[in-house]
């Protein structure tokens, strides 16, 4: 047991911070003390994710346990940042009150609204001019690029929309569509590999405008396609068992006629 440390039936944040003070200090964890924001990066999206999957699981003893988990990586940044005397953990809540406070005018000001509408208007307002952004070209720039590409191209075309760049309506961006998806067949055609994959990206992102105008989330959709094509392929491989189908050795042609009888039912 460290010195000066007590443990507790009941924790709260300023216990966090010690318990992570003391695994980055000399006498704490090797593994802690050697990390650094690029080693643990790919942890924090993971345990973002696993935040998200607990509530579409609706699951809030898993959620309770996965926030803290994120909170977690929020206090170990802030650690390390502050161990370089540039920030800590003190200045991380200071920055996102002051956000919440300069973007909620309407509540800790004097600004009307006269809806959600508006106070999301305000909101983007005040994010522009607070960082600088004076072109809608800016905005569009300022979505991370590590974001899931369909949750980034919805973001980009989101905002390429609010400075009046947009379809006039489904129609038109279904018609879109079908022009990539033809364009794809030509590149494919050609055989040309880098002109493939950019007719591809387009199509992909003329698929995310349609999903906008049908008020879809393409990124939810696409995991739904994911979970059906998972449970029709576990049902062709058992159906195939029960026949005495090797799936590994029939044709594609059989297995089709096996994945549309089970498509059916």
């Amino acid at each position: 047991m460290l010195d000066g440390f007590t443990q507790k039936k009941q924790y709260g944040i300023s216990d966090l911070l010690e318990i992570v003070e003391l695994l980055r200090g000399e006498n704490g964890c090797p593994w802690d003390r050697e990390q650094d924001h690029h080693t643990i990066r790919k942890n924090f999206l993971e345990e973002t994710y696993e935040v998200v999957e607990a509530i579409d699981k609706e699951d809030p003893v898993l959620l309770q346990e996965e926030l803290g988990d994120v909170l977690l990586q929020v206090v170990f940044h802030a650690r390390m940042e502050e161990e370089a005397g540039r920030f800590g953990f003190s200045d991380v809540c200071d920055g996102i009150c002051k956000k919440l406070v300069e973007r909620h005018p309407h509540v800790f000001g004097e600004v009307a609204v006269s809806g959600t509408g508006e106070v999301l208007s305000n909101w983007d307002r005040i994010k522009q001019e607070s960082k600088g952004q004076k072109t809608a070209a800016e905005t569009l720039r300022s979505v991370p690029a590590v974001l899931p590409a369909l949750m980034r191209s919805e973001k980009v075309q989101h905002r390429a929309a609010k400075a009046g760049f947009d379809y006039t309506g489904c129609d038109w961006a279904m018609r879109d569509l079908e022009s990539e998806l033809s364009e794809l067949k030509e590149a494919v055609g050609e055989g040309d590999q880098a002109h493939i994959e950019e007719e591809l990206g387009d199509l992909l992102f003329s698929a995310v405008n349609v999903a906008r105008f049908v008020k879809a989330d393409p990124e939810h959709a696409l995991t739904n396609s994911c979970e059906k094509f998972i449970r029709r392929f576990e049902q062709v491989e058992t159906l195939a068992q029960k026949r005495g189908i090797d799936m590994k050795t029939t044709p594609i042609e059989e297995l089709d006629r096996l994945w549309k009888e089970i498509k059916q039912k």
